[in-house]
């Protein structure tokens, strides 16, 4: 357990460094560039996505979840043997998405209410091949547990990425070179970072070996579901902003208005509500080699004990940001975007954050249990009861539709995949009694934290009372959870105390 604590604590450092440089990025490019190239630029990312998911989106997982498999048995040479079949599959896969794409690129323009954006699209396609090799060493890297190397690559690539930019950016540039620099950008980082990751692969060991249709085969049946998840999720995104924005001009917004009120919703709100996602990603991409290779070992105490600290570990996280947001969404709102209505909606979309940690974290389980197509059966039927939601409610709660429907898709999604877990394991998975416990609790901490930040409020500024408050709200819920016992602070400090004085005790004989 501790050194999956470990792999947690690095993963979400370098999540959260690789999130802040590519915030800070995005924050310049709209400054440097301008709305028109900044859009211009968005509308062909948006289909390149959509590429780039079908090559590289299930192939990583499974590679890691089978050369863990792999490694457990000892099968080294299986293992070289999967990296070099996966890297010819993508590789021919990339260029021939990359061939359709120019051959008929008179019909992709046809996608695009600016024709320029197809030159936009040509320009990133190498980065496609690229970051189809890319993905291939990288999963490799995920199944050796080689945490280190798989943080530092991407936040390589997002550093290389800035500089890059700012580097060929120039004044005086036209709106369509601005957004071939901000593409070329891409290309080029996608280019080093391949490089660099593959130099990491045969650094720590890896090595390649003749491809085998006995191993072409397992990886594709498995990585094409998953594949499928996220290529159905690429096309989310383009479909909930075709819905909402029409369903609200037609209970009497104008264009203008329902454009505004989706782009505050989903520019400004979304990605705070999915900033607990940071801590619950790493928890799921240091499970899945390691609940695979107890798989593989038929270690069944071994599952049984990560699927349930896992559930756990992750409700608390969600929960833990609850209170936070219900008491001081809309501080957060006008401090961070200058925008009333962001903050407004982000405390009424605090209660999604558990559903939505709960099916992330459930269905990473599923994934690395091999059950990969009742983990994307379960997304699609949550799905379609989202864009019901969408559809209907409009009429009835406006914008907030869009979180109800959100909040609706994560409870199906998560029921299901639990049910799926506990027939799979057999076991009883005791999520009811925390998530009962932990819903109670809540409620004083927000009442608490939206107390002490109104009294903050009239003596501090808005960034301390923001401050105070969420440390209020944080401690509290803290506080209240070790109390119920939910959360064992004294193991906590007794396995922090020992770890100290062993590692005293290591620096003394070392000196010695």
């Amino acid at each position: 357990m501790k050194s999956l604590f470990k792999t947690i604590v690095l993963i979400t450092f370098f999540s959260a460094l690789t999130r802040v440089a590519g915030f800070i990025f995005r924050i310049f490019l709209s400054r440097a560039i301008g709305s028109e190239s900044l859009g211009i630029y968005q509308a062909a990312f948006s289909v390149f996505m959509v590429l780039l998911t079908i090559v590289s989106s299930g192939i990583p997982l499974i590679i890691s979840r089978m050369s863990a498999s792999y490694r457990a048995k000892n099968e080294k040479k299986s293992e070289a043997v999967l990296v070099s079949v996966a890297l010819i599959f993508t590789i021919i896969l990339s260029v021939l998405l990359c061939l359709i794409v120019f051959l008929f690129k008179n019909i992709f323009a046809g996608l695009f209410t600016d024709a320029r954006c197809v030159q936009i699209l040509i320009v990133l396609l190498p980065s496609l091949v690229f970051s189809a090799v890319y993905s291939v060493f990288r999963g490799a890297l995920w199944g050796q547990n080689n945490y280190f190397a798989l943080c530092i690559s991407e936040l390589y690539e997002q550093i290389v990425r800035i500089f890059i930019c700012v580097l060929i950016l120039g004044a005086g540039f036209s709106v369509i070179e601005n957004a071939t620099s901000v593409a070329l950008s891409l290309t080029i980082a996608c280019l080093f970072s391949m490089i660099f990751v593959v130099l990491l692969y045969f650094f720590y060991g890896g090595k390649l070996g003749k491809p085998s249709r006995k191993v072409f085969v397992p990886l594709f049946k498995q990585s094409t579901p998953i594949t499928g998840i996220r290529v159905a999720g690429s096309f989310l995104q383009p479909l909930i902003a075709l819905i909402i924005p029409a369903r609200l001009s037609a209970i009497g917004y104008t264009p203008s208005q329902a454009m505004s009120i989706y782009g505050v919703a989903v520019g400004m709100t979304l990605p705070l509500l999915f900033v607990p996602t940071t801590v619950i990603g790493s928890l799921s991409t240091a499970l899945i080699p390691d609940i695979s290779t107890a798989v593989a070992q038929n270690n069944q105490s071994h599952i049984e004990n990560r699927v349930r600290t896992s559930i756990t570990f992750s409700l608390f996280v969600s929960c833990l940001f609850v209170p936070v947001y219900l008491a001081l969404g809309e501080m957060a709102g006008l401090f961070i975007f200058d925008n009333a209505l962001s903050g407004t909606l982000l405390a009424q979309a605090a209660w999604v954050l558990v559903p939505l940690g709960l099916t992330n974290i459930s269905s990473a389980l599923l994934n690395s249990l091999g059950m990969e197509v009742k983990s994307f059966t379960n997304y699609v039927i949550g799905a379609v009861f989202m864009f019901f939601a969408l559809w209907f409610l409009p009429a009835l709660i406006g914008i907030n539709a869009l979180i109800y429907g959100m909040g609706i898709s994560f409870i199906v999604t998560a029921v299901l995949n639990f049910v799926m877990l506990k027939r799979k394991l057999k076991i009883k998975l005791h999520i009811l009694k925390p998530l009962c416990i932990m819903a109670f609790l809540i409620i004083p901490c927000a009442a608490l934290t939206s107390f002490i930040a109104s009294l903050a409020s009239y003596v501090f500024p808005l960034f301390i009372t923001l401050c105070i408050g969420g440390t209020v709200g944080v401690g509290s819920f803290l506080l209240l959870c070790a109390v119920t016992g939910i959360m064992d602070i004294q193991s906590f400090l007794y396995m922090a105390k020992s770890k100290f004085k062993f590692k005293r005790r290591s620096k003394k004989q070392a000196v010695n």
